[in-house]
C-alpha cells in the first residue's frame, strides 16, 4: 500500500476583523463606516484635530494602544507621500503578525519602507476603485485591486472587498503605475473632461449649472451604451456617423484649448472605428482632426 497523503490545511480567514485605520480623509472615513455598518470592530487613528472631530460626530472610535496591539489588520488611508511615514509610526505597536495595508493605487509594496520591510510582517494594497468624494460615499459594485505579500492576507483582502460589496483584481507589481493611469483618466480626468463639455456649452451662450445638468444624462447614457453594448457598438456622434462637416463646424466653433481636447478623443474614436467608415471618409476625419 502507498503512503497516505496528507492534505494541506486550508487557511481560514474570518468573516468580521478588528481593524485600525490611519486617517479620517474621504476613504479612510468611508472605509470606517462601512465596516463598522457590517459591525466589524473598527477604531481610527485622525491625523488632525478636524479629523478628530469628524470621526467623533460619525460615531466611529479613535483607535487606543490596546486597539493598535489587539489589531488583525492596519489600513493606511494617507496620501501616497505619506506611507512610509504611518507604517513606521505604528509599526511598534502593532503585533508582529499584523499585516499592515496601503490603499493607493500607484504604489507598490516597496512603498513602506525598508524598516516596515524588514520587520518581517504581512504586507498588502487594497485600492478602491471608486471615486470617493465624501466619507458618505459607498463602495458597492466597485472594483478593488489587491496585492500581498502572502496568500494569507490575499485571502483577507477578499474578505474585506467581499464586505464592501466589491468584485477584486490583481494588478502586477511592476503595471502599477500604467494601472493607475488608467483608474485616473477613468475617474479624475473623466471630470475634467466634463468641465471641458461644459465649457463648450458655456461658450454657445448656456450657464454653466444648466450645461451640467444637461450633459449629465448624456454622460450616463454614454456610460450605458457602453456597459451594453462595447467599444465600437457603443460609439456615437459625428466621428462615428463620419460625418466629416459636422466635426469641422465644432473644431471651428470651439475655444482652442477645448478643441485639443476634442481633437484627441476623436482620434481615438477615429481608432475604435476600425474600417467601418468608407475609406475616403477616414482619411477625411484624419486629415481634419491632424
Amino acid at each position: 500500500m502507498g503512503r497516505r497523503v496528507k492534505k494541506k490545511k486550508k487557511t481560514k480567514v474570518a468573516k468580521t476583523l478588528r481593524v485600525v485605520i490611519v486617517g479620517y480623509g474621504r476613504v479612510g472615513g468611508a472605509l470606517a463606516r462601512a465596516l463598522k455598518k457590517a459591525r466589524w470592530s473598527v477604531s481610527v487613528l485622525p491625523r488632525s484635530q478636524d479629523s478628530v472631530r469628524r470621526a467623533a460626530l460619525a460615531g466611529v472610535r479613535l483607535a487606543d494602544h490596546d486597539d493598535l496591539r489587539g489589531a488583525q489588520l492596519c489600513l493606511l488611508a494617507v496620501p501616497d507621500a505619506q506611507v512610509a511615514n504611518a507604517a513606521e509610526l505604528v509599526l511598534e505597536d502593532l503585533s508582529t503578525q499584523t499585516p499592515l495595508v496601503h490603499l493607493s493605487g500607484a504604489l507598490t509594496l516597496a512603498a513602506f519602507g525598508r524598516p516596515v520591510i524588514e520587520s518581517g510582517r504581512p504586507l498588502g494594497s487594497f485600492h478602491p476603485l471608486a471615486a470617493i468624494s465624501d466619507p458618505s460615499d459607498s463602495f458597492a459594485g466597485h472594483t478593488a485591486s489587491l496585492a500581498a505579500t502572502n496568500e494569507t492576507l490575499l485571502k483577507t483582502l477578499r474578505v474585506l472587498a467581499t464586505t464592501l460589496s466589491m468584485r477584486t483584481i490583481e494588478v502586477p507589481e511592476t503595471g502599477r503605475a500604467a494601472y493607475h493611469a488608467g483608474a485616473v483618466l477613468s475617474a479624475g480626468l473623466l471630470v475634467a473632461l466634463a468641465d471641458a463639455a461644459v465649457a463648450s456649452l458655456q461658450h454657445a451662450g448656456l450657464e454653466r449649472e444648466q450645461s451640467l445638468q444637461a450633459l449629465l444624462p448624456l454622460m450616463r447614457s454614454a456610460l450605458g451604451g457602453l456597459a451594453t453594448r462595447g467599444f465600437s457598438k457603443g460609439l456615437t456622434g459625428p466621428v462615428a456617423r463620419g460625418d466629416v462637416a459636422v466635426v469641422q463646424a465644432h473644431l471651428d466653433a470651439l475655444p482652442a484649448e477645448v478643441g485639443s481636447v476634442y481633437r484627441l478623443l476623436s482620434r481615438r474614436t477615429l481608432a475604435l472605428m476600425g474600417e467601418s467608415l468608407p475609406a475616403e471618409t477616414m482619411l477625411a476625419l484624419k486629415r481634419i482632426l491632424a
